[in-house]
């Protein structure tokens, strides 16, 4: 099979943009030029790799196959090149990160300090949904992925760097916030305000119902943390959210934690990547500053209060 490196990363480039006008760009050429090395790369594979379903790019199986396997000698190449400017005394490259929307409370201001030591790393952050990061950590997209509840279908270098406490909260001056310690069926009369299905923060406080046989008269799913802040805030309800929510996103204004037996439910930040990735000299930096990052906070008491007993 006759295929060059950079047919590899134009069909790479096809699979990420959805078009072949989107990887031309993307390698700098024309689209006739892109067209005709995709039909060479389909050709010396001899099966199709992708179809065109109303202008937009659908990857075959064995197009699907072919990108993991271009991403991965990409990842390789581009690993391989940072190595050789760590040697040379260089710093430059490309950082990939992906993490939780809960995560951007604190991610971005580590990577700023990160940026302001390394300025010519290009960095690439995509902030989604606990599904959005998982899908991503599947295709092997990016070099680190923060979250609070890695799936367990998936062989992962994992590591825990720092907590990630979820807090009961209400408006400001709800009747129960001067209580000692309330238990959590007082609040069974309670509009409970939850992330969406999936969230690792929903995963969080549905075990932790069950675990205390508990079960809220009445939900309401709304698909951010600052949704739900707004909403407590506004008297809809009472919510479990994560520490970092409140003290990074500058989110307390209006709302109050409440002194509930069982809480803070006990949480942890992850980062994680697939099992046996070669990490770049960037990313191992990057995984450093993380951990410094949890040790500070830890050492600075940045957490909340322990659980009420």
């Amino acid at each position: 099979m006759n295929v060059t490196f950079r047919q590899l990363r134009l069909f790479l480039a096809l699979a990420e943009t959805g078009s072949v006008s989107g990887a031309a760009r993307a390698l700098h050429v024309t689209q006739p030029t892109a067209s005709m090395q995709l039909r060479e790369v389909a050709q010396a594979v001899g099966l199709p790799l992708y179809e065109v379903i109303a202008r937009r790019v659908h990857l075959t199986e064995a197009g699907r196959e072919l990108a993991r396997t271009a991403r991965a000698i990409a990842n390789e190449w581009d690993a391989f090149g940072q190595h050789v400017d760590g040697l040379q005394g260089l710093t430059r490259g490309r950082l990939r990160v992906a993490l939780v929307s809960t995560a951007k409370y604190f991610v971005p201001r580590l990577l700023g300090a990160f940026c302001a030591r390394y300025p010519d790393i290009d960095i690439s952050l995509e902030v989604l949904n606990r599904d959005g990061v998982v899908a991503r950590l599947r295709d092997n997209l990016d070099d680190l992925y923060v979250m609070s509840q890695p799936p367990a279908d998936i062989d992962l270098d994992d590591e825990v760097f720092m907590p990630n406490p979820l807090v009961l909260i209400a408006r400001a001056g709800h009747p129960m916030a001067g209580a000692r310690a309330l238990a959590l069926r007082e609040l069974s009369a309670e509009r409970f305000l939850l992330r969406e299905s999936g969230s690792g923060t929903r995963m969080a406080v549905e075990a932790s119902f069950r675990a205390q046989r508990f079960a809220p008269a009445r939900r309401l799913e709304l698909g951010s943390n600052e949704a739900i802040r707004e909403a407590v805030a506004g008297g809809l309800g009472v919510a479990v959210l994560s520490w970092h929510a409140l003290q990074d996103g500058g989110g307390a204004q209006g709302v109050t934690v409440l002194p509930v037996r069982g809480f803070p439910i006990a949480s942890q930040w992850h980062v994680v990547s697939p099992r046996g990735k070669h990490l770049s000299p960037i990313a191992q930096v990057f995984l450093a500053q993380l951990r410094a990052a949890g040790a500070e906070r830890a050492a600075a008491a940045e957490l909340p209060p322990v659980p009420v007993p």
